[in-house]
């Protein structure tokens, strides 16, 4: 049986009128690496602070084994503090501390412990946030847009010692990211939310396994059987995202082509469509 680092059920918050989360179920595996995507307003920030005791809900249940860190955009830093004073900090403020696991993350980016924190670039005050949240040892480590200020290259690089971080210990990491592109080779299973409900939820890999892309002539339908996920058509084509157990090598006749989808397209498509059948 799956571990579960993370569960909801019929979740709901609500800010005066308006329902940030609605009715939302999940249980999230534990010792991954989980994307959270989804739009401006879909739910992400909100769902996170629950999870981490920051928020209460208006409505439902909440469940989380562990220590629980949350690590935002706008990092908590004092920029009058050295490295090392905010190493020292976290280590006063926390019950449970590694200092040798938070420091192996800063030499990892060559980050020098005595220098003011507000003279150090974005992505090094990343990288010393990040230590300090993982110096805390949680179980549950969310990130809600954290490296937004760094280049590809050091994105990549981050998420690539965040993997790593997960293989060699109990750590689940939730990612909550706009750069679906980056998405490829970081997360194991992908949770997407859209209007305050879940859309997507599974492994990736399984994920991608269930869907196709279909190009042919202009059709109101697909020829084959599943859940049309997006739609798009020109006067002569027809382009379908199925989501069908026949998976992407289905068979279809011509001129009909069945070809695989990338997570980048399987995360588009359902951002963009407004089909209610693709919620879960």
């Amino acid at each position: 049986m799956t571990e579960v680092a993370f569960e909801t059920q019929n979740l709901g918050k609500r800010y005066r009128k308006l329902w940030a989360l609605k009715d939302f179920s999940v249980a999230l595996p534990a010792n991954k690496v989980i994307a959270l995507v989804g739009a401006n307003g879909a739910g992400k920030s909100t769902l996170m602070s629950i999870a981490a005791g920051i928020l209460p809900p208006t409505e439902g249940e909440v469940r989380v084994g562990g220590r629980v860190v949350l690590l935002s955009q706008d990092k908590p830093l004092y920029r009058s503090f050295s490295v090392a004073d905010m190493l020292n900090f976290g280590r006063h403020l926390n019950t449970v501390w590694d200092q040798p696991r938070a420091l192996s993350w800063l030499s990892r980016f060559d980050i020098p412990l005595d220098r003011p924190c507000g003279k150090l670039s974005g992505g090094q005050q990343t990288q010393v946030a990040m230590a300090v949240a993982l110096g805390a040892r949680p179980s549950l480590l969310l990130l809600d847009e954290p490296l937004a200020n760094l280049d590809p290259v050091a994105r990549r690089e981050v998420t690539g010692e965040l993997l790593g971080e997960v293989a060699d210990s109990d750590l689940t990491v939730v990612l909550s990211t706009h750069v679906v592109a980056e998405l490829a080779g970081v997360g194991d299973h992908l949770l997407l939310l859209r209007g305050g409900r879940g859309a997507l939820d599974g492994d990736v890999e399984e994920l991608l396994s269930q869907h196709t892309r279909l190009v042919g002539p202009r059709a109101d339908q697909p020829p084959v059987d599943g859940q049309v996920v997006q739609s798009q058509h020109t006067a002569r084509q027809s382009t379908f995202l199925v989501r069908t157990l026949l998976g992407p090598e289905t068979p279809v006749a011509a001129p009909w082509q069945a070809q695989p989808v990338t997570l980048e397209d399987l995360v588009l498509g359902y951002l963009r469509t407004g089909n209610a059948e693709g919620e879960l």
